[in-house]
């Protein structure tokens, strides 16, 4: 029944190719400019992946946190960042001197990403951005737009748009930037005259850097603190959201008392974690707020803050 349901969508896509191609040119000319029929040419050869959608209906980010701190928390990754950091140490340090964002998160930005570059997606972000700026009626404006952004991205930097991988979102390069992001975020960090976030480390590590500074990393600040507490329902102080919201001594008159010593007039969120058979209660502060600019789920930003602990201790050890 799958397989059949897959061929029908196929079909159906196909069918609606040539529509989607010509209304995505004109609203693109509208915006940017350009020939409309180089432009419909363009998305003419993309193709629609069934793979994309079954991939974005099963994200890593739906398991529980005791499942999904596995994923990017472990020794071979800590051991594989600190190479990438012995090996671009200078330019690390450059970074956090220009952008006051410290050298662990931004090493483990690229490592939760992309395993420091090596895993940096097997997709077409052609095919990526289409399938679900066509066909992912939940976030289809959003990838649509991104697919616009992806054209003026490959007309301002001269990129290979043939050749080029991406994750199953259409992310590019060590940091996985969206294309948006890419063009907004995106420096050249080694002078070169070219944004390379794909095939040079350099500007993705400065490009990371960037981004961070850019959505409010405060140096020095705390990101995240286990409490203990004895509040009766803490879900309903997570159930706010993410963005600190409350300060750090009216959480602790409710009953949420931070572990790591905090200022009390600090603002924060209240971040749950599952476990199987308990449930853990962290307060987010501005700078996990910050990592959650970049990958909006909390179990991201935790795995982010975790891998760049564990990193900071094994570079001093070393």
């Amino acid at each position: 029944m799958r397989t059949l349901l897959c061929i029908l969508m196929l079909l159906t896509c196909t069918s609606h190719a040539n529509e989607y191609s010509h209304q995505f040119a004109v609203e693109y000319q509208k915006k940017y400019g350009g020939d409309i029929e180089k432009i419909a040419a363009i998305i003419d050869k993309a193709e629609y992946k069934q793979t994309i959608i079954d991939a974005i209906t099963r994200p890593a980010e739906g398991k529980p946190w005791h499942e999904y701190q596995h994923i990017f928390i472990s020794n071979k990754r800590v051991k594989a960042g600190l190479k990438f950091w012995k090996k671009h140490q200078a330019t690390l340090e450059r970074a956090e001197k220009q952008f006051n964002v410290p050298q662990e998160i931004i090493v483990a930005i690229i490592g939760v990403e992309t395993y420091y570059g090596q895993l940096a997606g097997s997709w077409s972000p052609l095919d990526a951005l289409y399938t679900l700026g066509f066909f992912y009626e939940r976030r289809k404006d959003f990838f649509r737009s991104e697919l616009e952004h992806l054209l003026k991205l490959v007309e301002e930097e001269s990129l290979d748009l043939k050749n080029m991988k991406s994750s199953y979102a259409g992310a590019m390069g060590y940091g996985q930037f969206i294309p948006s992001s890419y063009r907004h975020y995106a420096i050249d960090f080694d002078g070169d005259g070219k944004r390379d976030l794909i095939n040079n480390p350099v500007d993705a590590i400065g490009s990371v850097a960037n981004y961070f500074a850019e959505h409010g990393w405060k140096v020095g600040q705390p990101v995240m603190s286990p409490t203990i507490y004895t509040h009766k329902n803490p879900e309903t102080i997570a159930e706010k959201g993410i963005k600190p919201h409350t300060a750090v001594k009216e959480l602790n008159q409710q009953g949420i008392h931070n572990i790591i010593p905090i200022a009390p007039d600090n603002e924060a969120s209240l971040i749950k974690y599952e476990y199987p058979d308990h449930n853990e209660y962290w307060m987010g502060f501005n700078n996990f707020y910050v990592i959650t600019r970049y990958n909006r789920s909390p179990l991201y930003a935790r795995s982010v803050y975790s891998l760049s602990i564990a990193l900071k201790q094994a570079y001093v050890a070393q």
